[in-house]
């Protein structure tokens, strides 16, 4: 499976953006897609997923309330939708992607298999 990331680039803090990851194919059965990002000298932090599959969605708790993943017409793609930016929203945003991989471990980078190239998110006035 190949992901392929855009969106991204700069916003002021309480503003928006959008992302989106396509990827090239997907598994009849559960196949969620995520967001994660990492900030420089940070961990890599989980933010939202989806099986698009089954619509079902988490969010990490840095996301809840501000971000919204949604999955696209095109059937294989999903968009995070960033509002009410802050400065700490600040990051190189990844997706990613998974089969099989059951709700509780939605958030743990380490159950990924396939992951697209990092989109650059600056919030800043």
């Amino acid at each position: 499976v190949q992901l392929q990331a855009c969106g991204g680039g700069l916003a002021q803090p309480g503003g928006f953006l959008r992302l989106s990851c396509a990827a090239s194919r997907r598994s009849s059965n559960r196949f969620v897609m995520s967001w994660f990002r990492q900030a420089s000298g940070n961990e890599r932090e989980f933010v939202g997923a989806m099986d698009i599959n089954m619509r079902t969605t988490r969010y990490g708790d840095n996301a809840k309330g501000r971000f919204t993943i949604s999955r696209d017409n095109a059937e294989n793609t999903v968009s995070l939708q960033m509002n009410s930016l802050k400065p700490e929203d600040t990051a190189v945003y990844y997706c990613a992607a998974a089969t099989n991989i059951i709700y509780s471990d939605y958030g743990r980078y380490t159950r990924y298999a396939y992951w697209g190239q990092g989109t650059q998110v600056t919030v800043s006035s």
